[in-house]
């Protein structure tokens, strides 16, 4: 497990208007709820990177933000081009994603390991391994593989959604801990708080 300073968040989703209230977003929500509440940062389209780019200073570090445009599915271009260009190693990334196998509610933090079958996970894995932390953020599962694709593109339940905010909440509440590389503490407070 790595102890370096994150410098690299990526909230996984889709682009575009029609996919912004989608279950398979929920990396794009974190970001848009980091920006709006902790950090105030200021977005940018970023053609080089593919995708929206923002920068915060922590503790004198540069740390930066990412919503890829790629789609979910090549999510790998847009992390690598930016993470290429300003030396981020994988270590440093953490990618905030969709979680099928949590209900919501439920966020947890992981270094390494798996795809789990997500195509977000899975390009970024190819590009620039599998070392790198994950934010996972609960939607539930419809109960048969056949309908992921659908649901995951569908909107959740009003209920569902506020469950789902609460866990981004609590992930906000971690991250001075993971931009500061106390992976550690941000473990024992995101995982022992009660739900």
């Amino acid at each position: 497990m790595s102890s370096l300073p994150i410098k690299l968040i990526v909230g996984l989703g889709n682009p575009g208007n029609e996919y912004a209230n989608t279950r398979h977003n929920a990396g794009f929500w974190f970001i848009d709820a980091l920006i709006a509440g902790k950090y105030k940062v200021n977005m940018n389209v970023e053609g080089k990177f593919f995708g929206v780019v923002g920068k915060l200073s922590y503790q004198g570090n540069d740390v930066f933000l990412l919503k890829p445009n790629t789609f979910m599915n090549l999510s790998g271009k847009s992390v690598l081009a930016l993470a290429n260009f300003y030396k981020i190693l994988p270590e440093q990334i953490l990618l905030v994603h969709d979680e099928l196998d949590f209900m919501p509610g439920v966020i947890k933090l992981k270094f390494a390991g798996g795809s789990g079958g997500h195509n977000g996970l899975k390009d970024t894995a190819r590009v620039i391994g599998r070392d790198y932390w994950r934010l996972r953020i609960g939607i539930g599962h419809p109960g048969n593989k056949n309908m992921v694709h659908d649901y995951v593109l569908k909107k959740p339940t009003l209920e569902e959604k506020v469950e789902i905010d609460d866990a981004i909440n609590r992930g906000l509440a971690i991250c001075d801990l993971l931009l500061a590389g106390n992976f550690a503490a941000a473990l024992k407070n995101l995982h022992t708080l009660i739900m």
